[in-house]
């Protein structure tokens, strides 16, 4: 198996990637929409591999890079990937060369991925540490109240999204974690605001 090429740290140097994580809920999707929305040419969205089939209006490239398990776990072999996880018998993954492609491009990649995916890009030994921010809900009790109001996912789903959410505002104030910026979305504009800085500076 040949082994991956260098990783282009000058071009991740000059366009630190930003790493956005949080739980499911907090706002993630609706801030990063306004950010590309008022800076269409600066910033670029990371696209995961996938062992999973494509889900119906899904194209291979927008939505994920669709691949087979093998070659997912030939990339593996490679270390081809900043991060990758297994879920429900799929695998997902962060590939370098994704992150890259879109900093030689002389764009920002945005990656919106979970805590253990977090925790192996903090821990990288060799891709040039990204900037972290962590989008926090206001309580656990307003994330319960705007995941039901949803509507979109049964019980056990909301159930298993608190967990997970406890588990990383846990860790998201733990000596562990490397978030350089908490934001706490209680007020939608503030937030934005608060990652727009932080993102671009405050007088982009």
């Amino acid at each position: 198996m040949p082994p991956t090429k260098d990783i282009d740290t000058a071009a991740l140097k000059a366009y630190t990637p930003i790493v956005i994580s949080g739980p499911s809920g907090t706002g993630k999707s609706t801030i990063l929409k306004r950010l590309f929305e008022e800076f269409p040419d600066k910033f670029g969205f990371s696209v995961s591999h996938t062992t999973r089939q494509p889900r119906t209006g899904e194209e291979n490239g927008r939505e994920y890079h669709f691949v087979s398990k093998d070659d997912f776990l030939a990339l593996v072999d490679q270390k081809g990937f900043i991060e990758h996880a297994s879920f429900s018998g799929n695998h997902y993954g962060t590939s370098i060369k994704t992150v890259e492609e879109i900093a030689e491009k002389g764009r920002i990649c945005i990656l919106d991925i979970e805590m253990e995916g977090v925790k192996q890009v903090a821990n990288h030994p060799n891709f040039p540490r990204p900037r972290f921010l962590f989008l926090s809900p206001p309580s656990m009790e307003i994330l319960e109240t705007r995941l039901r109001s949803r509507a979109t996912d049964k019980e056990e789903a909301i159930l298993k999204r608190l967990n997970q959410a406890k588990a990383e505002m846990e860790f998201a104030k733990s000596k562990e974690a490397p978030h350089d910026k908490v934001v706490v979305n209680d007020d939608l504009d503030k937030a934005y605001k608060e990652v727009r800085e932080f993102i671009v500076g405050a007088d982009a």
